[in-house]
């Protein structure tokens, strides 16, 4: 019996020297897989990357034919999806395959030496069992003979198993360091990683046929809907016009962009299908490299010993296996570029609805813009023949202007309104809008607006005009200037001779509606006014007759300007179109004070360029029928 220690030895000195041999003996150059694993990780990529333009055409589908063929589009893209990661894990098979496959009459590799070795050890552990459970049922299993043999078995028993674990301890390590081994580990796992990421990776590879052909038929009817959708969707030029200038131009920037976007999508699947195409000449080259040399083994074996068809059976089978994975990467490589075919179909079939409307959303938006321009032309048109026509009939300097005045303010309040009502797209919105500017307008210019209302009341019929003398308060002065706003006064000596003092005195219009304002305006062509002189009268014996003396006197001087005076009499009458009174003539009014002294009012009318002479005048007449009856 040989001890545990030694046994252990034994069993080391034989795994190295098993892994001596396999590592001194050649690798067989036998590549049977299509695709490297960085070859496999890119197409995933490009592939996941191609699927997650449906978000950029979920974005864009914004119409009923849109969203059927979004539908469409995204039932290939789950196929497409699939069928990559078909690839991908067929092609990993074969590459973690490719370690454990050699070349026909090829030594084993190291990994297969100590598989053959285990598998010896579990036959001899087996044995030994048996051995051992035989020798238990006997009935001389008492005897000191039975009890040795007994001792012996365990003993064996107990060094075989230590061997099994040290190689199986062994050849998992061995199976770790092989570099083949672990890639294809690596990339199963990759693979793994990014199905996660991509909800359709996760359909079955195997869908059944009827499935995939209702797949890829689903997007034929969208050609006809999205043929016919401009039509029913846009409703044409008819319905584009409920919309205004700004939301046409928006319509028009969206679906360029929108053409852009289906323009690169069409790219990114055009590109994705050279791919698959490329890859799909390696796998068709090598199934009939797999088919040549089937039917070289088919001749060999016609003329072959057993011996030699017994190997030739694992060769075919080999091959068998491999022609069978290699087709599992060749078909879907097929369906992929059917199904991308189909996709790039149903893109141009987006595109060319898309460009129609975008044709019609141009159409609807220069048409929007030609009646806008024809409008703006025909309203300053109108402007330029009521301007011709002011100028022309209005030969009265302060009417002219109030008519250029009003032609201006309609000329641009109709080009807001046009140009609003040709922007906006409903008109309830503009009257709310409207409403609360106005609103907020009037609260905070409330007197800005008032002097602009009280414009309009300062040059009506009856208004004020350049040139007018006007008294506002205690000023008095020429209107040299009238806007909306304000009002500009030349302002007028009254204390001495009537002249310019050579101050210019502003007043809001607004003045207008001020009650305590005193807006007084001299009529056109009158320069009347009156004077009041009140003196205290001696006593005498006849009031009466010197009433008349003082009424003469004045008369006397006023007579002298008497044609003016009546001239202007009579401007004031066709003017107000009322009776002049008493032909302005002077009056003298005799009253009794308070302190028991007689009075007299004297009042008389007087030309405003001459009031001065006039004034002095007369007061030089009074006082000499006074001093008169003072004498006497």
């Amino acid at each position: 019996m040989t001890s545990p220690r030694l046994a252990l030895l034994t069993a080391c000195c034989l795994y190295a020297g098993v892994l001596h041999a396999a590592s001194s003996t050649p690798a067989p150059d036998t590549h049977v897989a299509v695709l490297t694993a960085d070859h496999v990780i890119r197409i995933l990529d490009d592939t996941v990357d191609w699927y997650r333009t449906l978000g950029t055409q979920q974005q864009n589908a914004n119409q009923p034919s849109d969203l059927l063929i979004l539908f469409a589009n995204r039932q290939t893209a789950d196929r497409v999806v699939s069928l990559a990661f078909e690839i991908a894990r067929a092609n990993a098979e074969l590459l973690s395959s490719e370690a454990g496959i050699g070349q026909a009459g090829g030594d084993q590799s190291a990994p297969q030496a100590l598989n053959q070795q285990q598998s010896q050890l579990e036959a001899q552990r087996q044995s030994i069992q048996q051995e051992i459970d035989a020798q238990r049922s006997s009935h001389d299993g008492k005897s000191v003979k039975s009890a040795s043999k007994m001792t012996e078995l365990q003993g064996e028993l107990a060094m075989v198993n230590a061997r099994k674990n040290l190689l199986d301890t062994m050849t998992e390590f061995v199976d770790e360091s092989d570099p083949k081994g672990a890639g294809a580990n690596a990339l199963k796992a990759q693979i793994d990683a990014i199905a996660a990421t991509v909800p359709a990776a996760g359909i079955n590879a195997s869908v059944p046929a009827t499935a995939a052909a209702t797949a890829s038929a689903t997007p034929a009817p969208s050609t006809s809907s999205a043929t016919a959708a401009p039509t029913a969707s846009d409703g044409g030029i008819e319905a584009s016009s409920r919309y205004g200038i700004v939301d046409l131009g928006r319509n028009v920037l969206t679906l360029r962009n929108k053409l852009a976007a289906i323009d690169s999508i069409d790219r990114h699947t055009a590109e994705l299908a050279s791919t698959f195409q490329t890859i799909s000449t390696a796998p068709l080259d090598q199934l009939k490299a797999f088919s040549a040399r089937s039917d070289v083994l088919a001749k060999v074996a016609d003329t072959a010993d057993s011996a030699t068809l017994k190997s030739l059976r694992g060769e075919f089978d080999t091959l068998a296996w491999l022609f069978k994975q290699t087709s599992a990467i060749l078909i879907p490589l097929t369906e992929e570029q059917v199904l991308l075919q189909q996709y790039r179909r149903n893109l141009a079939n987006w595109q060319g609805a898309t460009m129609r409307q975008y044709r019609a959303a141009w159409v609807a938006l220069g048409i929007r813009v030609g009646i806008l321009i024809g409008l703006l032309a025909a309203v300053f048109i109108l402007a330029d023949v009521w301007r011709r026509a002011v100028l022309r009939y209005a030969h009265e300097p302060r009417r002219r202007y109030s008519l250029l005045l009003v032609r201006r303010i309609v000329l641009w309040t109709v080009v807001i309104g046009i140009v609003a009502l040709s922007f906006i797209t409903e008109i309830s919105a503009l009257a709310t809008f409207a409403g609360l500017l106005t609103a907020g307008v009037a609260v905070a210019m409330q007197s800005v607006l008032v002097s602009v209302v009280g414009y309009f009341f300062l040059i009506g019929k009856y208004g004020i005009r350049i040139g007018d003398r006007i008294q506002i308060g205690t000023v008095v002065g020429e209107v040299i200037e009238l806007g909306l706003v304000r009002m500009h006064l030349m302002e007028l000596n009254t204390a001495g001779p009537l002249g310019p003092t050579g101050r210019v005195v502003a007043f809001a219009n607004l003045i207008v509606f001020q009650a305590s304002g005193g807006l007084f305006k001299q009529i056109p062509g009158v320069n009347l006014s009156w004077h009041e002189t009140t003196l205290t009268l001696p006593a005498v014996a006849d009031y009466g007759a010197l009433k008349d003396e003082l009424l003469s006197a004045v008369n006397g001087v006023v007579g002298e300007y008497r044609e003016e005076i009546s001239r202007q009499s009579r401007e004031i009458e066709r003017t107000t179109s009322s009776p002049s009174t008493a032909d302005l003539a002077s009056q003298v009014r005799m009253n009794l004070s308070s302190d028991g002294h007689m009075e007299a009012l004297i009042r008389y009318p007087v030309h405003l360029q001459h009031a001065m002479e006039i004034e002095e005048r007369v007061s030089a007449a009074i006082l000499k029928v006074l001093a008169a009856h003072k004498v006497a």
